[in-house]
């Protein structure tokens, strides 16, 4: 008859969980690719660099992040509502802060959990702004990149190529 011998737990010890698969580092280039769009975005809208957002229309310069979009969203399904929020300092000052904030954590690899959490939100309320979508029923880039950033948080994509094994990040799980 076999018997059985039960094992102690062990912890992987650092050196082990250096060892990464392909798979860690496609989601870490995943990570930093998504945190750029959103630092990205943050810049253009604060400094006007002519990408998306001409200089005279810069934050900095006056202009409101906000209004160019949400008031274009006045003849969808929510533009009543979210036409309402265009221009408003609180709304300008909280799109920012959630572009500059999701951007830097995915870039760094600390934080990705909040990030993924915040993202997702700020990428759904985008998505509800532009109902009903022109090009297909349901689907575009705002649910692809929440679908990713779900994928992020569940992965742990900032211990590779990230921030997220330094200690204090090890010990405090809201800054997974």
């Amino acid at each position: 008859m076999a018997t059985t011998i039960d094992r102690p737990v062990t912890h992987t010890s650092v050196r082990q969980a250096a060892h990464k698969n392909p798979a860690d580092y496609a989601w870490a280039v995943a990570r930093i690719a998504l945190g750029w769009i959103f630092l990205w975005a943050f810049l253009d809208k604060t400094f006007g660099f002519g990408f998306a957002t001409p200089a005279a229309k810069a934050w900095v310069n006056g202009g409101s992040p906000t209004t160019g979009f949400l008031k274009g969203t006045g003849e969808h399904a929510l533009g009543g509502f979210f036409s309402a929020l265009a221009g408003q300092a609180w709304v300008d000052w909280l799109f920012m802060a959630g572009l500059a904030g999701v951007g830097l954590a995915l870039v760094l690899g600390i934080g990705t959990r909040i990030a993924a959490g915040a993202g997702t939100a700020m990428l759904l309320l985008m998505w509800a702004a532009e109902l009903p979508l022109a090009t297909n029923p349901f689907m575009d880039d705002h649910i692809i990149y929440a679908i990713v950033l779900v994928g992020l948080a569940l992965a742990g994509a900032g211990t590779t190529l990230g921030l997220g094994n330094l200690p204090v990040v090890r010990r405090t799980p809201w800054l997974r």
